[in-house]
């Protein structure tokens, strides 16, 4: 018998188990996958807020001997003007990380099992176990076939957008948004990047930065009415857009060569409820925003963080567990929606209105406003703080 059983061992999952683990609880950690493997579908990019997390953890040093450079500063070019400079530092960590899914995953594995979690992987999970009502384990299928069950006080699903325990528990959604962008990229080698770099153009994103062993990742985001055609030619409308809206980054990768397939697509947005009876959910298997503003590894960061000390509230029996998670949700949401609200005007990829082309106009010359928009995305400055009335009246006078 466990205090928790984790489905999913990747960037929620992981850091879960390890934090509830290190709080002395029996944890068993499941993933169809095996490690280290890849996680091709994701954007890699780790914000400031993210990085803190992981030096509180004490892991951002592991991230760092993986070969994957920091990343110091963004510059996103808007066509006719481009902002430059660094957002405000996390908890003292100035540095964003771009790390492929093969590096980062199984750091956060280890860590979870040297905390003291049962890893189990090659294991595909296939249901919840009910009993009363109330989710008390789950049922799989383990490496060599055998199906196996499994019991625990609390099941955790960290199991991503398709979650079985999710759709096993009826979680109920809310907030839902469409799939408004996709986008797709692929890795380049003799292509350097200092920082994170955009090209924000209407209808069209390109962007690129660094990540492990001397690649750069290099993607273009295509609004959603387009995706049916660009599906079927990835390539020529990913290279098309790169050579009309970006000719310095064009002749850059003609000097390089592209080291991987094309890798995409998208996801809509969606909030659910995080928590039942014996069961709760943590990272896209409980909130998802649309990638375009690259946060899905540091939201589930964050949302781990925060998750494992409301389960400590209720398996210590401090109190009712129900009650501890539904004030983590209550806590998530307030701090979530703006972004999620945020991220979702910007994914439709419309030119900026008139009024965030007067915005960005203003910071051209304040780098200190500048640095606090930067802030906005890497979790450093809330969103309501930097578009406040106050703010901007500051920002335009």
């Amino acid at each position: 018998m466990y205090d928790a059983i984790v489905v999913g061992a990747r960037c929620a999952g992981s850091p879960t188990a390890m934090l509830l683990a290190r709080k002395g609880y029996k944890v068993l950690l499941v993933d169809r996958g095996t490690f280290p493997s890849d996680m091709p579908f994701s954007n890699h990019y780790l914000h400031q807020a993210g990085s803190a997390l992981l030096k509180k953890w004490g892991l951002l040093d592991k991230l760092a001997a993986t070969n994957c450079p920091p990343i110091k500063t963004n510059h996103w070019n808007y066509g006719a003007f481009t902002l430059t400079g660094a957002p405000p530092p996390a908890d003292g960590v100035p540095d964003a990380y771009a790390p492929r899914r093969l590096k980062l995953d199984p750091v956060l594995v280890d860590a979870a099992v040297a905390a003291g979690a049962e890893l189990r992987e090659g294991f595909s999970a296939q249901e919840v176990v009910f009993e009363n009502d109330r989710a008390v384990g789950i049922r799989g299928h383990q490496r060599d076939g055998a199906t196996v069950t499994e019991k625990a006080r609390l099941v955790i699903g960290a199991d991503g957008m398709f979650s079985m325990v999710a759709k096993a528990v009826k979680a109920p959604e809310y907030s839902n948004k469409p799939a408004l962008e996709g986008s797709w990229y692929a890795y380049w080698s003799g292509v350097k990047m200092k920082g994170w770099h955009l090209w924000l153009r209407p209808y069209r994103v390109m962007f690129a930065y660094n990540t492990n062993d001397d690649l750069a990742l290099v993607g273009v985001a295509f609004p959603a009415r387009e995706l049916p055609e660009v599906r079927g030619d990835i390539e020529g409308h990913y290279m098309r857009s790169i050579t009309e809206h970006t000719p310095d980054l064009a002749e850059q990768l003609s000097h390089g060569r592209r080291e991987s397939r094309f890798v995409g697509g998208a996801i809509p947005g969606y909030y659910r409820r995080p928590y039942g009876p014996g069961w709760a959910l943590v990272g896209d298997a409980a909130y998802q925003k649309d990638p375009c503003t690259a946060s899905g590894i540091t939201d589930a960061f964050k949302a781990a963080d925060l998750m494992a000390d409301a389960i400590d509230e209720g398996l210590s029996g401090r109190q009712p567990i129900e009650q501890a998670i539904a004030a983590y949700e209550q806590r998530r949401n307030e701090r979530e929606t703006p972004y999620f609200e945020l991220t979702s005007q910007l994914a439709t990829l419309d030119p900026p209105p008139p009024e965030i082309l007067q915005i960005l106009g203003a910071l051209r010359n304040n780098p200190e406003q500048t640095s606090r928009y930067f802030g906005v995305f890497a979790h450093t400055v809330p969103v309501q703080d930097f578009f406040a009335p106050e703010n901007i009246s500051r920002l335009l006078g």
